[in-house]
């Protein structure tokens, strides 16, 4: 993982390798600090030797600022560096599910994608500020001071060094304790994201069921569990600074105690006042180093969780690539499927499409009829390689889609799908999205086509009208022609209505249709609807049954020879005409 992961470093080498030089420099400072301040008083202060005390109190002033511009320097490298590292991490995260198919979409939930670009790569980062600072101050702080302890008294260092693995030990148990802990909790932010992301972007589905409450619950329940892990692992934590701080003041009274008995006895021979400062000064760094030490084991083991997680992204294989010289042009709009089968899951045994064989012609409308969850969608989704066919081959413009290079497949095989999304920003913006350097012109042009150029002009901005995150301020019908215009935008070969004007009346579905046959003949069109008047002057309508081609002709062939076809039609007449 750590290798997969410092790659991400890049250009941010020079102030990441900075940053640890100057911590050395820092920690240097430090321990000769209190060197410094022990001759001042030996020999200074006790001496009455003034020009001694002004040279060593210049000479501390400028070892003070010399701590002070390295610790200073090395924090702005450090948060450099590991601003930098999370920018190339993100932007690689970023970039990798841009070229996930469906299938690898449908293995990592929107929710978890989102925690692993925030929360995960956050918590990384912090991981990578510590590993380049702390864990570079940390371990020289305590070898230097200890090394430094020892030279001047070891008796008195070997207090140190019986302190530390009782400290150390006490440390590690609370450690164990939290990780577990601490790992559990960042699962759940999947599940809190899922939560919020449900409830915001539902929230009008929320309000008109009154379900305000349940899903204040829901959230509550979610966002009690991790406030919980946080405390159970917060009490673990709290002994943490007792034990630091028991551990600390034992040493400070052990060793001025015994220090102040050695000066006495040897009368300033084996130790000196300041040497004794000195010692109690490093007696502190030695054992706040062990702290930091483990805290950052701590802070590393808790990343190690948000890393793995992030690597798992990164080392998704992408299912549908472009092969070495891909077409990059397609013939025509024209599509055949051959004894095409599909799984989501990659299993013969767990079919949903099973032994397809169809041929559409280019600039043929065709209209897909079946009940739900019969595999209509699944079928148009195949031919702009939104996923790819289990078993046989599916071809457009005569070639197998596999051949094609993905983008350019898909700039002719423009798709309304079920669910249609708006983005924020005007309706111009959104429509060329198709095209983005289509004029005015072509804007309208295509509005027009999709019935929606009346209803923008009734905006006062017109085509300037602001559309809200998701299209929120246009009605469902009103979407669908503004997705539907979006899609001819692109002028394509292929275009597939995946019941897409659901929500708009039938004389403007009428409309809709009528403009598609006389302004876009030579575009072939797959029309899935549930109204039967939405593709019963369809010139073929393939009829759909637990993903099984149960009938394919014409309308009027179809009510002759297929049940279910002529099952729907009837009870949707006998509908039209009771009511």
């Amino acid at each position: 993982m750590i290798k997969k992961l410092s790659k991400f470093i890049g250009q941010y080498k020079v102030p990441t390798i900075l940053t640890p030089i100057l911590i050395s420099l820092e920690v240097v400072m430090e321990v000769i600090i209190p060197l410094v301040m022990a001759e001042l008083i030996d020999k200074g202060v006790y001496a009455g030797e003034m020009n001694l005390i002004y040279k060593l109190g210049l000479e501390l002033v400028i070892l003070a600022m010399f701590s002070l511009f390295f610790g200073a320097t090395n924090g702005f490298t450090a948060a450099k560096a590991s601003a930098g590292f999370a920018k190339n991490l993100r932007q690689a995260l970023y970039y990798k599910v841009q070229d996930f198919s469906f299938s690898n979409i449908d293995k990592f939930s929107t929710a978890s994608l989102i925690t692993r670009l925030t929360t995960d790569v956050s918590n990384v980062q912090q991981a990578f500020q510590m590993l380049i600072r702390i864990t570079v101050r940390a371990p020289l702080m305590f070898a230097f001071s200890l090394i430094a302890a020892l030279k001047i008294n070891a008796k008195l260092a070997l207090i140190f060094v019986c302190v530390i693995p009782v400290l150390g030990f006490a440390i590690y148990k609370i450690i164990s304790k939290t990780h577990p802990i601490m790992k559990a909790t960042f699962k759940k932010y999947d599940k809190l994201n899922n939560v919020v992301e449900e409830n915001v972007s539902s929230m009008r589905v929320v309000k008109s069921f009154v379900l305000e409450d349940e899903e204040i619950e829901k959230f509550k329940g979610v966002s009690g569990v991790i406030y919980n892990n946080f405390i159970r692992a917060e009490k673990n934590m709290t002994f943490m600074p007792v034990i630091m701080d028991t551990a600390i003041y034992t040493c400070v009274v052990l060793v001025s105690w015994l220090g102040a008995k050695i000066i006495v006895d040897s009368n300033m021979t084996l130790l000196t006042t300041g040497e004794l400062m000195t010692l109690i000064t490093y007696s502190i760094q030695i054992l706040t180093s062990l702290l930091m030490v483990s805290m950052v084991a701590l802070m590393l083991t808790n990343a190690k969780a948000s890393g793995d997680r992030i690597v798992e992204v990164l080392d998704e294989e992408i299912d549908i690539v472009n092969k070495e010289n891909a077409i990059t042009e397609v013939k025509d709009g024209s599509v055949e499927f051959d004894n095409v089968s599909f799984s989501y899951v990659k299993d013969m045994e767990k079919l949903c499409l099973k032994n397809i064989n169809i041929k559409i012609n280019p600039g043929e409308v065709v209209g897909v009829i079946g009940g739900t969850g019969t595999g209509k969608s699944t079928l148009v989704n195949l031919i702009p390689r939104l996923y790819d066919v289990t078993d046989g081959t599916l071809k457009v413009g005569g070639i197998d889609v596999r051949e094609y290079d993905i983008k350019a497949l898909r700039d002719q095989v423009a798709c309304v799908l079920q669910k249609n999304v708006l983005f924020s920003g005007s309706i111009s913006e959104n429509i060329r999205w198709g095209n983005e350097s289509a004029t005015d012109e072509e804007v309208e042009r295509v509005c027009k086509l999709a019935q929606a150029d009346e209803f923008i002009k009734a905006f006062p901005d017109g085509y300037n009208t602001h559309i809200e995150q998701g299209g929120t301020n246009v009605s469902g019908g009103q979407k669908q022609r503004l997705c539907i215009a979006r899609a001819l935008l692109k002028k394509p070969k292929i275009l597939i209505l995946d019941d897409s004007t659901s929500a708009v009346d039938t004389r403007t579905d009428a409309l809709i249709r009528k403009a598609f046959r006389e302004e876009i003949p030579d575009t072939t069109k797959i029309i899935i609807a549930q109204r039967i008047n939405s593709v019963e002057d369809a010139d073929k309508i393939i009829v759909i049954d637990g993903g099984v081609i149960n009938g394919f002709g014409t309308h009027e062939e179809l009510l002759k020879t297929n049940a279910i076809y002529k099952e729907v039609y009837d009870s949707q007449v006998k509908g039209s005409d009771e009511a």
